[in-house]
């Protein structure tokens, strides 16, 4: 017989919290692993006074919420900001769309030893996401500190080949996400994701360099095209998207994770 994509996940310890026949239901709702599920919980609060319940699925593989959208798996997920979705979609084939702006979650440039980001010294190493969109979004925050010079703005698709001033000739280190943190033992600083930098300890507040709120990066919710106007779904990103929750994550995040709304 064959197993559903997320009971395959669950089997292969994918996701951390099973959907069982009782919650067949309820909205099934992705998200990775890390504080962007937090708010998840507190809108599903909020909405189960409403009388919609909402179950929140943690991934900790990126590509996975994605992909378990794609085959029903789940309703909607919201981890991801545009240019990651458009990749996915480009390169997978995925009907998915977008259609809200969830928050902006700050990647910052995070050191253990240096103080400050002049302190990085020439011929250092440098750490950045090795998947295409966080990638770019890396190297974008890079040359914003000016540490390096790009082709064009710095957007989606641009890899180091764009490189084209190298002021402090630092190694850039491509890695997977999530072993960003660990490679800060062997790196001059490291470009990590708040998600991931918040699971490893490291304190936002403390970055040599955060994104701000004018960040064209922001999360977005995602579904399928054929349940992009399910009025369930509509609600429950209504509900995400009140003051209520606003105020949680102020207060939950002090600032480290930026509403939209």
């Amino acid at each position: 017989m064959k197993l559903s994509l997320t009971a395959a996940l669950l089997a292969a310890g994918l996701v951390a919290g099973a959907v069982t026949v009782a919650d067949a239901a309820a909205l099934k709702i992705g998200v990775s692993a890390g504080p962007y599920g937090e708010i998840l919980d507190a809108a599903a609060k909020i909405a189960a006074r409403e009388g919609l319940e909402a179950k929140v699925i943690e991934f900790t593989d990126w590509n996975m919420p994605n992909a378990a959208l794609q085959a029903g798996d789940i309703d909607a997920n919201n981890f991801q900001h545009q240019p990651f979705l458009d990749n996915q979609v480009k390169q997978r084939g995925y009907d998915i769309v977008s259609v809200a702006k969830s928050v902006v979650v700050p990647m910052g440039l995070y050191a253990k030893a240096l103080k400050s980001i002049a302190d990085i010294r020439e011929g250092g190493s440098v750490s950045i996401p090795n998947d295409p969109t966080n990638g770019a979004r890396a190297l974008a925050l890079l040359a914003n500190v000016g540490l390096l010079s790009l082709k064009g703005d710095g957007g989606p698709g641009t890899t180091i080949a764009d490189i084209t001033e190298n002021r402090k000739k630092i190694k850039i280190v491509e890695l997977d996400a999530a072993q960003l943190p660990r490679s800060l033992d062997d790196v001059d600083a490291s470009v990590i994701t708040l998600n991931y930098a918040v699971l490893a300890g490291l304190e936002p507040k403390t970055a040599l360099k955060l994104e701000d709120d004018q960040s064209k990066w922001h999360l977005v919710w995602a579904v399928r095209k054929d349940r992009q106007d399910d009025p369930a779904i509509r609600r429950f990103i209504e509900i995400y998207r009140s003051p209520e929750v606003r105020q949680f994550i102020l207060t939950r995040f002090n600032g480290s994770i930026i509403p939209t709304w």
